[in-house]
């Protein structure tokens, strides 16, 4: 989901418990010199890091004087922090002239000790390379580094190197499957924020995300101060056949893809897509004929020719395909035993 940039006034723009990244929390507070920001969150680790400016930090009791060193924007200057424990009580002051800071957070159910990152102690990584235009580095504020002082949050600025590069290329993804107690694969929970800076603040990217391999996934067009979720499900599906159908209002002979191969047959290919999720939607049907199911269930009958490992993945596209049945009025969801079930609409 794309948050498009605007003034939240120093309020979360994800907030707790939000509906798409529950494990999340982020917040933009700006702040001009002499001026404070209380704030607590229960049941969230969070972090704090200027983006530009400089602020004293009060942890209940725990100061931290002068945190953040950067002046006109991100890239002037190297990010530090100071990690806030569970539903800590803290005050930031703006000792400079203004400052703009991130207030990153994840759920956690323990409360640890503050502490500051300071730029002596980022973890510095690079990638990629100028050749292939991923050249990239990344400083960890809190990373391996802080592994054990902090419960399950990653705090991370990642610069693209040169103009016109991928800050994220070859396509890929951050959780990873383990085995539950019954030894079945199952893929982690992995709820991620990005905010999205750019020099000059007039520029622009593309945020690209892809649900299942081999099929299209979402673009967003991101701007200075863009945040996006990368959460289930994975865009509107009732959008995304209707944006495929439009491509055969083009006569278009030729597609070239981000990456893969050159696709000849354009109107094929468009028209197996739009059949494939049609299928799929066919499916889903041919099951809730037979009783009502909830999201484990279906996935087992809809996605029967998917090999079980990519069945909680393949659970973002299942749910897409049913928040659109259900706004075209041709299913219904009620809970049962706490757990959400479909049913075919009458």
């Amino acid at each position: 989901m794309h948050i498009a940039p605007h003034d939240n006034a120093n309020t979360p723009i994800v907030d707790v418990d939000h509906d798409l990244v529950p494990l999340n929390y982020f917040n933009i507070v700006k702040l001009k010199k002499g001026e404070g920001f209380d704030y607590a969150v229960p049941g969230y680790e969070t972090c704090v890091v200027p983006a530009t400016g400089t602020v004293d930090l009060d942890v209940e009791g725990a100061i931290f004087e002068r945190l953040g060193r950067r002046g006109v924007d991100v890239w002037d200057g190297e990010p530090e922090g100071v990690y806030v424990p569970v539903g800590a009580r803290t005050r930031l002051t703006c000792v400079s002239d203004t400052a703009e800071i991130f207030i990153a957070g994840a759920k956690f159910d323990r409360v640890l000790e503050p502490f500051d990152v300071r730029e002596a102690e980022l973890d510095l990584v690079q990638y990629g390379s100028d050749e292939t235009k991923t050249h990239r580095k990344i400083k960890h504020i809190l990373g391996s580094r802080q592994h054990g002082r902090v419960g399950r949050l990653l705090v991370s600025e990642l610069y693209t190197v040169g103009q016109g590069g991928w800050s994220g290329f070859p396509s890929h993804k951050h959780d990873s499957d383990r085995v539950d107690e019954d030894g079945k694969i199952v893929e982690t929970r992995h709820d991620e924020t990005y905010n999205f800076r750019f020099r000059p603040d007039c520029g622009s990217g593309m945020q690209m995300l892809q649900r299942e391999d081999n099929v299209p996934g979402d673009a967003y067009h991101i701007m200075n101060g863009s945040t996006v979720v990368i959460v289930p499900p994975g865009g509107n599906m009732a959008d995304y056949i209707a944006s495929l159908r439009r491509l055969l209002d083009y006569q278009v002979k030729v597609v070239a893809p981000g990456h893969g191969e050159l696709i000849q047959d354009c109107r094929g290919e468009v028209e197996k897509l739009v059949r494939h999720r049609l299928m799929r939607e066919a499916k889903v049907f041919a099951a809730l004929d037979q009783r009502p199911q909830s999201l484990d269930e279906l996935v087992v009958n809809v996605y029967d020719d998917v090999d079980p490992m990519m069945h909680e993945w393949a659970k973002l596209s299942l749910l897409a395909h049913l928040i659109k049945l259900e706004g075209e009025g041709k299913t219904l969801k009620t809970p049962v035993s706490g757990i959400d079930h479909w049913q075919r609409a009458a």
